[in-house]
């Protein structure tokens, strides 16, 4: 057992560098298509060796650290953050596993470092909280005040959108009686696709993934990095294999959520007359993965379709908009699990909070905001 997930450890450590190196090169492809050019296509067959040649320019590039810096920190803040995002990726099934009802009796390989751990949200949320401080110790530490100001930018940013990101899985733990991730695919999956929590809970699907979006830094919310503004944000003063581990635990926190969003929201494995309850474990490891690349590429679609928000408009849509919405949501499912009422009630109680909170927001002001003079 000691070396079954020794083994995994390893193969998933490196089979998540491998996908990063991979979805840099798809996002820069989608970037081009986006806007109407070619993208790579120098190195090797349509340019897939740029993967390889991207990889060899972080390792071959000086190591450099800024005289005034402190250098100590300097060195450690990068590993935070991409220690942390792996650590995510320790409760996350990535495949097929079996029922947590039944632990005894396992039928294949479980597709899952730590299998059956009660608290696996909860665990999720707890070190994902920690790589704000890989990004706000790097920002300051590189003594270069762009890069603080990324940090602290950062911190507000992931401290705001930590309250709705947790509050808007909290209707579907209700309901599934669960924070371990395995039983929550189970009991979809038990049930066909009218299981699906996105039927139920599609008001906190969305506020999941805006959340989401603004804890992996990925626009509209990477105000912790904006060009325009700060050059580079808190990573400005980072070069090589430094800069590297920023960019792999950002691209692994996106693969983590993307995970997540499949398996609190659409079953997880599951699809119906491919994937059953009763399948090829082989089958539902490629439907596992299929839902989460749609979900990397529309990561990517919307980093070339929305601009960026401005800092004072990030701040309020999660304190003014989503943090109220998750309330409402959170307080219509524990009325439905106190009476016993019918789960689908949901549906039209999410579309009318969605309703009521852009009819809200469509009025106009009573007086011009300050910032928008």
């Amino acid at each position: 057992m000691l070396i079954s997930t020794i083994l995994t450890i390893l193969i998933i450590f490196g089979a998540l560098q491998a996908l990063v190196g991979g979805l840099v090169y798809v996002e820069r492809k989608i970037c081009a298509f986006m806007q109407n050019r070619i993208g790579p296509n120098r190195v090797g067959p349509v340019g897939l060796l740029q993967i390889l040649a991207d990889g060899l320019k972080f390792i071959m590039k000086e190591e450099f650290v800024p005289h005034y810096a402190d250098k100590i920190v300097f060195i450690i803040a990068p590993a935070i953050g991409l220690v942390c995002a792996m650590l995510c990726f320790a409760v996350v099934p990535f495949g097929a596993t079996d029922n947590p009802a039944d632990a005894d009796y396992i039928t294949h390989y479980q597709f899952i470092i730590a299998k059956n751990v009660d608290i696996g949200i909860l665990f999720i949320f707890a070190v994902s909280s920690l790589t704000v401080y890989g990004i706000i110790l790097g920002g300051w530490a590189s003594n270069n005040k762009y890069s603080l100001i990324g940090g602290l930018r950062s911190s507000a940013q992931i401290i705001s959108y930590e309250i709705p990101l947790g509050l808007s899985i909290l209707g579907v733990v209700l309901m599934t009686g669960s924070l371990n991730l395995e039983r929550i695919i189970w009991k979809q999956a038990s049930g066909g696709i009218l299981e699906w929590n996105i039927w139920f809970q599609p008001l906190a699907f969305l506020l999941f993934m805006i959340s989401s979006f603004a804890e992996c830094n990925r626009l509209p919310f990477d105000l912790p990095e904006t060009e325009q503004e700060l050059v580079g944000g808190y990573h400005t003063e980072y070069n090589g294999m430094k800069l590297a581990f920023f960019f792999l635990g950002e691209y692994t926190h996106m693969v983590t959520s993307c995970f997540l969003m499949v398996i609190l929201f659409f079953g997880g494995w599951h699809f119906p007359f491919i994937a059953e309850a009763d399948m090829w474990w082989g089958l539902k490891l490629i439907v596992f993965v299929a839902k989460m690349a749609l979900f990397i590429v529309f990561y990517m679609l919307v980093r070339w379709t929305i601009p960026r928000f401005r800092f004072d408009q990030l701040m309020s849509l999660a304190w003014k908009v989503l943090i109220p919405m998750t309330l409402l949501n959170l307080v219509a499912v524990m009325f439905v699990k106190e009476y016993g009422i019918t789960p689908w009630v949901l549906l039209p109680v999410s579309l009318g909070i969605l309703v009521g909170a852009g009819l809200i927001a469509s009025q106009p002001e009573s007086k011009e905001s300050p910032l928008a003079a």
